[in-house]
């Protein structure tokens, strides 16, 4: 009978556990197709002349598109702020008890969200066909001052109108969603301790609230980059448009969009690595230990050490607030 078996120690050390790694063939001849697939793409955009990547080269740095890159980036940034801006106030009157309030940023979101972006942005370029003049006044009295509508109303304005407001409808329903996913109890809790509403919102809601607000407006920002482009049908010339204008002179169509599509993957790339970060920072709120960064992970794998696993995303306890781990 085996010792083990009546409850008997055997003395000595134990023999050494010989661990056999799991096979992964399938993993593997997936990779390999991948790696495949990978160079045949490569080899097609090398060896391709009708890529012409001397073209790309030269029109990368060309003066009109550094002006387009220069314009897309101001429009996305004043847009962006005029859709934050413009977003909060209307969210603030979809939560306000005041059903006048409410009614009318419920409209402005109902328009804006529900008419395309290319029909505002050609209704503000030609809003002199309504008002030939724009006025300042008493209302239904005197007006102070006046002037024309399409020299108060350029075609850069008339692109930011366009994109800031539409802008401002979707921004409306991301804030209004972050603020409602707090809840009430912490509101509650905090007038209880004697925090005025201004307090509450600024150190209990707002910190809480960012965590849901932030991801959807980083994505509004890189999608914003993108759709300025279609301030090119206004003839303004951003990135789009300059290149338009480029390869309508010169016939190259492809290098030319090659040159302004890594123009708008540099743009967007470095949003990105800036959501991520910003993201990172309001996540400490939820998440004790935070997972390294892609260069902390660098370190670590140069330096031999393990790279820690990702922290575990909350729970809600049975109360909502414990975890059940």
């Amino acid at each position: 009978m085996n010792p083990n078996d009546q409850g008997q120690v055997t003395p000595g050390r134990p023999e050494t556990i010989k661990a056999v790694p799991v096979r992964h063939p399938g993993r593997w001849a997936g990779a390999i197709v991948v790696a495949v697939l990978a160079a045949m793409l490569i080899h097609a955009l090398v060896t391709n002349p009708a890529f012409e990547w001397s073209v790309v080269g030269d029109t990368l740095f060309n003066s009109q598109i550094l002006h387009g890159v220069v314009v897309t980036l101001e429009l996305t940034a004043l847009a962006m702020v005029m859709g934050v801006v413009g977003g909060i106030v209307l969210a603030v009157m979809r939560l306000s008890p005041n059903p006048l309030l409410s009614g009318v940023a419920w409209i402005y979101i109902w328009i804006f969200r529900g008419t395309p972006v290319i029909v505002q942005l050609v209704f503000w370029n030609f809003l002199a066909a309504i008002w030939p003049n724009l006025s300042i006044g008493i209302p239904f009295g005197p007006s102070f001052a006046s002037g024309s509508t399409n020299s108060l109303i350029p075609v850069f304005v008339a692109a930011l109108l366009g994109l800031g407001l539409n802008e401002a409808a979707y921004m409306a329903e991301i804030v209004r969603g972050g603020l409602q996913s707090v809840s009430e109890g912490q509101t509650e809790a905090a007038h209880a301790l004697g925090m005025s509403q201004f307090k509450t919102m600024r150190r209990i809601v707002l910190p809480q609230a960012m965590r849901v607000i932030i991801p959807p407006t980083g994505n509004e920002t890189i999608s914003m980059l993108k759709t300025s482009s279609l301030a090119s049908v206004i003839a303004l010339e951003e990135l789009y448009q300059a290149g338009h204008n480029i390869f309508s002179r010169t016939f190259q169509t492809i290098p030319v969009l090659i040159a302004v599509s890594m123009w708008y993957l540099f743009m967007t790339s470095i949003l990105t690595v800036g959501q991520y970060y910003i993201e990172r920072h309001y996540a400490r709120g939820a998440n004790r230990t935070l997972p390294p960064t892609p260069l902390q992970r660098l370190r670590l794998l140069f330096r031999g050490k393990p790279t820690p696993p990702p922290a575990p995303l909350p729970s809600a306890g049975i109360h909502g607030g414990g975890n059940l781990s």
